[in-house]
């Protein structure tokens, strides 16, 4: 199975990670590069995306980091055009960015609102913007979209801009899915569910939703959620994401795959 995305470019937008540890983006985008790929490395913050592309370089793959603001469409457009100039093509495109602000609708501010869904949502839209003329000329190619279980259910926490958000990706990736499948675009998404990540340690609202800031006491309770018993890790949502990514998944487009250890499944 190795090989997997042999001769292939994949863009990755969030390739670094929030804190020491496996984010998604970061695992996405070493994984890729280990199936074959070159990798575009991609992130608001330059030394988070520089450190995934050593990662990858001192494997023997080829990367390039680039500092970019995925909600900014003049940034986004430079980046694809860096990838093009670098690489001659886009075959994959994998967005990985992505924040979670607690806070009901009452207790959220305007302002919260807008970011959480310029962040997590206009990035997505902007990022296939300028990607998806790239694949159209070359013929095909395949966008992977991260969202969130939170996109579909309740998990225990009030972020409903996060969970707005992530819905909302949900139904872009569908209907473009559908609008460039007889261009050979594949576009789908994948919802993780409870992940050990930096970004979930990182997140003091989390930690405090869960058990007043004790971090321990929230993987605990966060590990007793799933039916599997344990949360997963980034590396599974890079594997999703990898299978989305490869000829494998020729004749799938517009599906939301859930990796979840059985979460969803459960009616409490």
């Amino acid at each position: 199975m190795a090989g997997r995305l042999e001769g292939k470019v994949a863009l990755v937008v969030g390739a670094g990670s929030s804190g020491p540890g496996w984010g998604n983006g970061k695992a996405t985008a070493v994984l890729f590069a280990r199936e074959g790929a070159h990798v575009v490395c991609a992130d608001l913050n330059e030394e988070a995306a520089r450190e995934t592309a050593a990662l990858i370089e001192g494997e023997g793959g080829t990367a390039l980091a680039v500092r970019a603001d995925a909600a900014q469409s003049a940034e986004m457009e430079r980046l694809v055009a860096l990838a093009v100039q670098r690489f001659g093509r886009i075959d994959v495109l994998d967005n990985n960015v992505g924040i979670a602000e607690v806070g009901g609708v009452v207790e959220l501010s305007e302002a919260v609102w807008e970011r959480v869904l310029s962040v997590n949502l206009k990035s997505c839209f902007l990022a296939m913007k300028h990607v998806i003329p790239v694949m159209e000329g070359q013929g095909g190619g395949s966008i992977v979209n991260i969202s969130s279980i939170a996109s579909i259910r309740h998990i225990g926490v009030p972020y409903p801009a996060y969970a707005a958000s992530k819905a909302a990706m949900n139904q872009l990736t569908r209907v473009t899915a559908v609008q460039y499948a007889a261009r050979r675009i594949r576009v789908n998404a994948v919802l993780p569910g409870l992940m050990k990540t930096p970004m979930v340690e990182r997140s003091a609202g989390l930690a405090a939703s869960y058990a007043d800031g004790d971090v321990e006491e929230m993987w605990r309770q966060r590990d007793a959620m799933v039916p599997m018993g344990h949360m997963g890790d980034a590396w599974d949502v890079a594997h999703a994401a990898l299978f989305l990514a490869s000829d494998e998944a020729r004749y799938v487009t517009g599906i939301e795959l859930v990796v979840d250890g059985g979460i969803t499944l459960k009616c409490d």
